[in-house]
C-alpha cells in the first residue's frame, strides 16, 4: 500500500527500528542521560510509561513518514542504502541537532545533554534512512 509512492511497509519499519534503537540507546546511557538532565529518578517515574511510549511510537511514525517522503522527493532510482542516510544525516544537521541545541541553551540544559539527546535523534534518522533506501518508498 502506498501514498503518493510511499511505501507503509519502509515507513513501519524504519519507524520501528529508531524504536528499537532508542530503546537500546538509552538503557545504555541511561544513568549518563539522567545525571545530564538533572533531575533525580524518582521524578522521571511520574506520570506514568505508556503516554510517552504511545507519544514517542507516533513520533517515530511521522518522522520516518515524511523522511521517506524528502527521500521519495530524490527522483526515480535515487532512493537507495547511502541516499536514505545522507538524508536523514542532512535533516539531522540542518533541523534537529540545531532545534535541540537552542533549545537546551535556553533552558540552561548541560551540554551533555545535547551530546546524547543528538546522538539519539543522529543514530535514528541513520537508520530510518537506511532501511528506507533498502526498502523503498
Amino acid at each position: 500500500m502506498q501514498f503518493a509512492g510511499i511505501s507503509y511497509v519502509a515507513v513501519i519499519a524504519a519507524a520501528a527500528a529508531g524504536f528499537a534503537f532508542g530503546a537500546g540507546y538509552y538503557t545504555a546511557l541511561g544513568k549518563r542521560w539522567v545525571a545530564a538532565l538533572g533531575k533525580p529518578e524518582e521524578a522521571l517515574k511520574q506520570g506514568g510509561m505508556a503516554k510517552r511510549l504511545v507519544v514517542s511510537a507516533i513520533g517515530q511514525l511521522v518522522m520516518a513518514f515524511m523522511l521517506a517522503g524528502v527521500v521519495g522527493h530524490l527522483g526515480p532510482g535515487q532512493v537507495t542504502v547511502a541516499n536514505g542516510p545522507i538524508a536523514g544525516l542532512s535533516l539531522w544537521i540542518g533541523f534537529v541537532i540545531t532545534t535541540i541545541a537552542v533549545n537546551y541553551a535556553w533552558q540552561g540544559a548541560k551540554p551533555m545533554l545535547t551530546i546524547i539527546d543528538g546522538g539519539h535523534w543522529l543514530g535514528v534518522l541513520l537508520l530510518q534512512g537506511l532501511v528506507i533506501g533498502a526498502i523503498g518508498v
